[in-house]
């Protein structure tokens, strides 16, 4: 095994020693890391072999750059993203944002909000069984966590259900969207998220602040109403993937609540896979 190891290229060897020494607890959040010349002297590499040292732990969201000040171990703590416990109606049906399931006492900020009656895409059409002209209320926004943007969503609603609603405005009210949908007497009472990853294109790159090297996780969800579990939303979140720890805790005797395969709605995340 050790001739294996040592057969590795240096700089990954020298990457892997950093991030064993983050794991240890010997550079903490926010610490400095050794620098070009100090991994030269260290390692007796070329500089650019302790560049792409550096850049291996860059590309997996360990470490980022500052300007002008150097390489420092990523501070931000990832979110752990409860997927089960923040749709429970005891959170949206009592004026709670999901988020508060999640987020504990962090600073959360959703900017770069817009609400706009489009046509609904052709695969949001199929899931929500319209029309293929059928008009539909998005809302558009970005989450911002402890200053750090970690999600991109789009809600797609009937608008035929939400029209003049407070859903169709920049701010939805206590609770968000499920509990406006409650008030319509349109009550999510089943969701259904499906999960996929894929690297994020240049625009998500941006608005996301993300490392380069660093996918995205796809969550599509569905909210179903009880009566003939009608859909009523599709919601496309777009993660950064090194922002988020994704959580589901339910008991080994749940019965499953899944619909059947043969009249399940089409898959909502199809458009994403040759993003």
């Amino acid at each position: 095994m050790a001739a294996t190891d040592d057969r590795r290229p240096k700089y990954q060897r020298i990457a892997d020693s950093l991030r064993e020494a983050i794991r240890s607890g010997e550079y903490g959040p926010g610490d400095r890391l050794p620098g070009e010349n100090d991994l030269m002297a260290a390692h007796g590499v070329a500089r650019m072999t302790a560049r792409q040292a550096i850049g291996v732990l860059r590309d997996e969201g360990i470490a980022e750059a500052r300007k002008g000040a150097g390489v420092f171990v990523r501070a931000f703590r990832p979110l752990r993203r409860r997927g089960i416990q923040r749709l429970a109606r005891d959170q949206w049906g009592n004026g709670r944002s999901i988020w508060s399931a999640d987020i504990e006492s962090r600073a959360l900020e959703v900017d770069q909000v817009s609400v706009s009656e489009e046509t609904a895409p052709a695969h949001v059409s199929a899931v929500l069984d319209l029309a293929a002209e059928d008009v539909v209320c998005v809302r558009r926004r970005r989450f911002v966590l402890d200053g750090k943007p970690v999600l991109l969503a789009t809600s797609f609603l009937p608008l035929s259900l939400v029209a003049g609603s407070a859903i169709t405005q920049g701010d939805s009210g206590p609770g968000g969207t499920y509990a406006r949908l409650a008030e319509l007497g349109h009550a999510p009472a089943h969701f259904r998220e499906e999960i996929r990853s894929r690297m994020p294109s240049p625009d998500e790159m941006t608005q996301l602040s993300m490392a380069p090297g660093t996918p995205v996780i796809l969550i599509c969800r569905t909210a179903f109403t009880d009566d003939e579990g009608r859909p009523v939303e599709v919601n496309e979140m777009t993660l950064d993937a090194a922002s988020y720890v994704l959580e589901y805790d339910f008991d080994a005797n749940s019965k499953p609540t899944s619909r059947n395969p043969d009249t399940a709605p089409p898959d909502s995340c199809s458009a994403d896979i040759q993003r």
